[in-house]
């Protein structure tokens, strides 16, 4: 078969029918009716780990409008006949996902959250014409369709339309909520910038959950997923026999992600095992448990590049589709000393936190513990011991994605804290060509910033670049000049003047002399300055780091 990938397909049905490949995680169906007895289950796992595909799935395997046996096939769901002959296409399900419920102000936001709910009921409004249905219902269904529902009846509607379909098919219905917290995430964000509606989201989401799943008759079970467990607002009081499974528990842990297995076994459908290192380089090092994953993301997105380019290098996938203000946050608060643990973080290393995955999106800034948690359940840090236990957790950066990410944080953290007079005078040296004090302002922002001793040289060269960018010049990084690219080009298109750099990072301390003189000679030999026709001056520099320590020379 032709090795076919589905990039960010999360229904299950379009990704089984159009034979893309598909990671087998159907027993997890098993497992949560079988093994468990929960009224009401919740997943939290980052984004991007497949929470809404598994939804899908669940959906086409239960309900009762669908005939799924042909989605199925062949899937390890299918060897527990009996189970399947029990609860495939048996039970009425509602399915609706959150994700869209967000605005920079809370009538925008609930407006999408009523308009999603009204989606909802189009996708179902054949139940309004069943005569089994009571009339009041349908009313109030009819309401929330066409968007005129009270806040009251947008409460309940989920509730309403339960017990319509409970009326038409005679059973209790399975209920999937799928990214519950994105609204109060979006509100949470926005109630730093003075928008304040958090309290007024979290009073709408409460009273949804409450009317749900709370003493609901026509309830048979509940799912849901999200990135965080609510814990102190109390959305799930009263829920019967509630569970929370977070990326430190144990029990589901290898249904997210992909695990090394399977990835294997996608490498040679795909006859790719050639980067199977650089795959894990990349993409692995989360724990969910006791399990070892890669982020199922960034695999088939990186295995796409490579049905389209035999060599394709990988990238970061994951940065684009979450937002990762909160890393910068983190670093930027002045209250919390957290700039050695992210070079320890940088540099490969553990750290030791306290760690709680009952968190709540209001009060996620008012300690440093709460911060690595978040950071830890979003998946931009994980467990180092897969096995360990307890209240207190080591944490590392998974993978090379990742610290991709902290690299960007710590770059943006230095442009927007660095001493704008240190800049000034920085930039005044390199125009009067003074090489000392250029070696010595550079070493000290170095010193003041967060750093680590295996950067390598693109972390550098954006040091550099955010040295320059934003001062009045126009900046180039890398752009083709001459026989090459130098790494930093800085043009004072009025003063008729340049600047060329060229960076170096030094493997140890004794050869810093060395390599500026083998900057300064490419610069030279690649004929940068080549093309700056009617500059006056041209300044050329190579300059080599070593961890903290700067050199410059002039030629």
């Amino acid at each position: 078969m032709t090795f076919k990938v589905g990039v960010g397909k999360s229904d299950f049905e379009a990704l089984r029918t159009s034979n893309n490949y598909y990671v087998d995680k159907t027993d997890l169906i098993y497992e949560l009716i079988e093994e468990t007895d929960n009224q009401v289950t919740l997943f939290t796992r980052p984004r991007r780990f497949g929470k809404t595909l598994m939804m899908s799935m669940l959906s086409n395997f239960f309900s009762i409008r669908k005939e799924s046996s042909n989605l199925f096939e062949g899937l390890k769901i299918t060897e527990h006949k009996e189970f399947c002959s029990k609860w495939m296409n048996q039970y009425p399900v509602l399915f609706i996902s959150f994700k869209d419920a967000e605005a920079d102000e809370f009538a925008t936001a609930y407006d999408k959250l009523k308009n999603t709910i009204a989606d909802l009921c189009k996708s179902v409004s054949d139940l309004a014409g069943e005569s089994a249905v009571n009339p009041a219902d349908v009313q109030i269904f009819e309401e929330l369709m066409f968007n005129k529902a009270s806040d009251a009846q947008v409460q309940s509607s989920f509730k309403t339309i339960m017990r319509m379909m409970h009326s038409v098919y005679g059973r209790k219905v399975i209920l999937l909520i799928d990214e519950y917290d994105v609204p109060l995430a979006k509100a949470s964000e926005e109630d730093t910038k003075a928008n304040n509606y958090y309290a007024s989201m979290l009073d709408v989401i409460k009273g949804i959950m409450s009317c749900s799943l709370k003493d609901n008759e026509f309830l048979e079970f509940a799912v849901v997923t999200g990135c965080l467990r609510i814990a102190k607002e109390s959305l799930f009081t009263g829920a019967n026999n509630f569970a929370s499974y977070s990326v430190l528990d144990e029990d589901f842990s290898g249904y997210f992600g992909f695990s090394k297995n399977e990835v294997d076994a996608i490498l040679t459908a795909a006859d790719r095992h050639d980067r199977a290192d650089v795959i894990k380089e990349w993409y692995d090092g989360y724990v969910f448990g006791n399990s070892y994953v890669y982020c199922p993301w960034d695999v088939m997105n990186y295995m796409s590049a490579l049905k389209k380019r035999k060599n394709a290098k990988p990238k970061n996938y994951w940065k684009s589709t979450s937002h990762n203000g909160i890393l910068f946050s983190f670093v930027e608060r002045t209250d919390f000393d957290v700039a050695e643990k992210f070079e320890t973080l940088l540099n490969g290393g553990m750290i030791t936190q306290s760690i709680s995955d009952e968190l709540t999106y209001d009060t996620l800034h008012t300690s440093e513990d709460h911060l690595w948690s978040v950071l830890l359940m979003t998946g931009y840090i994980t467990k180092a011991n897969p096995g360990e236990e307890g209240e207190h957790v080591s944490l590392k950066i998974p993978n090379k994605e990742i610290a991709t990410i902290f690299e960007d944080t710590v770059v943006l953290y230095f442009k927007n804290t660095a001493d704008t007079s240190k800049l000034h005078n920085l930039i005044a040296a390199f125009w009067e060509g003074d090489e000392a004090e250029a070696t010595r302002l550079i070493s000290d922002l170095l010193w003041y910033t967060i750093s680590y001793n295996d950067y390598h040289e693109d972390y550098y060269h954006a040091f550099l670049a955010g040295i320059f960018t934003g001062r009045g010049y126009h900046v180039e990084s890398n752009k083709e000049k001459g026989l090459g690219r130098p790494d930093i080009l800085l043009k004072d298109k009025r003063n008729r003047r340049a600047i060329i750099i060229e960076a170096k990072k030094s493997e140890k301390e004794a050869d810093m002399d060395t390599d500026c003189d083998a900057a300064i000679r490419q610069i030279i030999t690649k004929k940068y300055a080549e093309g700056l026709y009617g500059y006056t001056q041209v300044c050329c520099y190579g300059i080599s780091f070593f961890q903290k320590q700067a050199k410059v020379k002039k030629l």
